[in-house]
């Protein structure tokens, strides 16, 4: 278990930061920007964990959070070797395995799509959706890095997947999809 004593550490005051191997890196590299923008996107999820009134959805969102933040940990131990150990932490095709058998289920009580959704429904269905485009941010980021964990990006990939059926899933409990009308307001 982590434990923090002091939460500054005055080392990244020149605008660079620490790895896990000890290495420094600028905060400005790609390789941070994609850390950051997975920290937004678990902190996104905090967010609608709050927002969703499901129990489950709520479960099964902690359970990504936690994710989240081993493949913070993933990114930010340089490989090449991904292969996760008793002090690495590596995202494995399991994970992805467990979203993409969430997504499948979650899917099977919803209607074949008609038209693209725009992002709402219900508060829930917002949150999640914002959560969602976050997640393609990260993993845009995390393939501009460079040599990352592959089980890494195809999470990230697949974690925007769920947060959609996710939000639909939300919306349809709550009132209803918002669906896109191409050219309504012509």
């Amino acid at each position: 278990m982590v434990k923090l004593n002091r939460i500054y550490t005055r080392t990244g005051d020149a605008g660079d930061t620490g790895l896990a191997d000890g290495s420094r890196i600028s905060k400005a590299s790609p390789l941070v920007a994609a850390i950051g923008a997975v920290d937004e996107a678990n902190s996104a999820i905090g967010v609608a964990i709050e927002a969703v009134a499901d129990g489950p959805m709520r479960d099964s969102l902690r359970l990504i959070q936690n994710e989240l933040f081993d493949l913070g940990a993933d990114l930010a131990t340089p490989g090449p070797d991904f292969a996760p150990s008793g002090m690495t932490l590596r995202i494995t095709p399991s994970q992805v395995e467990r979203l993409e058998r969430e997504i499948d289920a979650m899917n099977e009580g919803l209607e074949p799509l008609r038209s693209f959704i725009l992002p709402g429904g219900s508060g829930g269905a917002a949150a999640l959706h914002l959560a969602r485009a976050i997640v393609r941010r990260a993993e845009r980021d995390g393939i501009a890095a460079g040599d990352v964990n592959p089980a890494a990006l195809t999470y990230l990939n697949r974690l925007s997947d769920h947060l959609f059926v996710m939000a639909r899933a939300a919306a349809t409990g709550s009132g209803g999809e918002i669906l896109w009308r191409p050219g309504a307001t012509r």
